[in-house]
């Protein structure tokens, strides 16, 4: 990119009168959609930043929650079972017999685990979609004020839990709250669509990327201030700070995220219309695959189909890492496992760096490729890493694996009209959702399985997962670069 682009990636953040003109001119062609300005927050924020601190600060009341949550599960189910032992570990060369009352408490607690998951994830496949699809006429700053406010009432329930000792099934009243108002999905959704209303084609997958990386960020500095604050003061502080994170992100979207669609008044939530336009958007293509016809719609769903492996293999690779950290020949502590922590989130940090640096001189879809290679060598040498110099390595090979993601979802934007944005990362926010699950269950389930002939076996198994990914990419970048070169000489 010349530096005209990067001036525009940098300072264009904030919705300038010349990139507000488009999308007017998109939705004034609607019926129904007045003609008036888009709406200003009661606050002008002169910094280059637009939904960024929205998505930061929700992603680390959820980075610092979720470990906690599962920590507090254990320790009131040990209490109600009479278990007062710490987990034994085959670092410790013992020799007794595993303790039954321990089996249980573990087997409880992951199926607790497992109900909030679901339960959450269950709601959000029919809210999610709703509020992303709503988000195209009534306007993005709802969507990201909604489900925070959703998120503080879960925090809620979970504080009166701790402090009156209540059973654990009301945790999965809370997520349920959490989900009719579309959790955490909901955010990501209205995030990446606000960030493809105010950015060009050029620019997007940089924007994309900079998300990306407010999610890696977020996520290491929870891990780092959860578990040495929970050693110190116990849950109910942590939970009071993830309280006042999802509030404040809620009265940052309120007070500073200037609105980037101009607002259908007569927008109704409740309505058919919308769960019809994320159907629409996949049977048909969405309303830009008239152009391109069949070939369009192949696009979206391949494209699709590449961002739930890749974010399956993210998910399922990222389950592991601390167990096979834990276990022989490694016996890791706390401290090398935070390092090994620190040094996977780095990753969004380099991967942003080097998306920058790569699209001066190559197409996105074979950044995504140099992703993707980072990823399968990393998994590669995780596979068959017995040392710690090793696993660092493997860290270290890896440091590219997240340009991948912004890509996909930049390239899943572009195959849409603007006024299908919303509906898009809706979809694609339900896809993420069901990754997590997909890549929980298989890649836990795989691991016990294959111990008894290859430790690193998951990992090899991702590895080979994402060749399928990059062949689709690499298939599609070919066949769109011959198209171009026919129309060029056609012309």
């Amino acid at each position: 990119m010349d530096e005209q682009d990067t001036a525009a990636i940098l300072h264009g953040d904030v919705l300038s009168d010349t990139a507000e003109e488009p999308q007017l001119d998109v939705n004034k062609e609607e019926p129904g959609v007045p003609s008036t300005d888009v709406v200003r927050p009661p606050v002008t924020c002169s910094l280059p930043v637009s939904v960024e601190p929205v998505l930061f600060l929700s992603m680390f009341s959820l980075a610092l929650q979720a470990p906690l949550s599962t920590q507090y599960l254990w320790d009131r189910i040990s209490e109600d079972l009479g278990y007062n032992g710490s987990k034994r570990s085959e670092c410790g060369n013992s020799s007794a017999p595993p303790d039954p009352l321990q089996k249980e408490v573990e087997t409880l607690t992951a199926h607790w685990n497992l109900y909030i998951s679901l339960g959450g994830f269950s709601v959000g496949l029919l809210v999610v979609p709703l509020l992303g699809s709503w988000s195209d006429l009534a306007g993005r700053r709802r969507v990201l004020i909604l489900p925070n406010l959703g998120l503080a009432l879960q925090t809620i329930v979970y504080l009166v839990v701790m402090y009156l000792k209540l059973p654990v099934v009301y945790f999965l009243v809370g997520r349920l709250l959490s989900g009719l108002s579309g959790d955490f999905n909901a955010v990501l959704a209205g995030c990446f669509a606000y960030v493809a209303d105010i950015s060009d084609r050029r620019s997007r997958t940089f924007r994309v990327a900079i998300l990306e990386a407010c999610l890696g960020l977020s996520g290491m500095l929870a891990s780092i201030i959860g578990g040495q604050w929970r050693r110190a003061q116990g849950y109910i502080n942590p939970f009071w700070l993830v309280l006042a994170t999802n509030l404040v992100s809620a009265l940052y979207a309120f007070l500073f995220v200037r609105e980037s669609v101009v607002p259908d008044p007569s927008a109704k939530l409740l309505t058919t219309r919308h769960h019809k336009a994320v159907w629409h958007l996949y049977s048909s293509g969405g309303s830009s695959s008239e152009a391109g016809g069949q070939f369009h719609r192949c696009k979206l769903w391949l494209y699709t189909l590449c961002f739930f492996l890749v974010v399956t293999v993210h998910f399922g690779s990222r389950e592991l890492y601390v167990l096979y950290e834990l276990s022989s020949p490694l016996c890791w502590g706390p401290d090398f496992i935070g390092y090994g922590s620190a040094a996977h989130h780095l990753g969004y940090l380099s991967s942003l760096a080097g998306i920058k640096i790569m699209q001066r001189c190559m197409e996105d879809s074979w950044v995504a490729l140099v992703g993707l290679a980072s990823n399968i060598v990393g998994l590669v040498v995780f596979s068959v890493a017995n040392s710690t110099q090793l696993m660092f390595t493997g860290y270290g090979l890896c440091l590219l694996f997240m340009t991948s993601t912004p890509v996909l979802r930049s390239k899943l934007s572009k195959l849409v009209e603007p006024s299908e944005q919303g509906a898009l990362f809706a979809s694609v926010a339900c896809v993420e959702s069901l990754c997590y699950l997909v890549g929980s269950g298989v890649f836990n389930s795989l691991y016990p399985a294959t111990l008894h002939f290859m430790k690193g076996f998951p990992f090899l198994f991702a590895a080979i997962i994402l060749f399928i990914p990059a062949g689709i990419i690499g298939t599609l970048q070919c066949l769109e670069q011959r198209r171009d070169q026919r129309d060029a000489t056609v012309s």
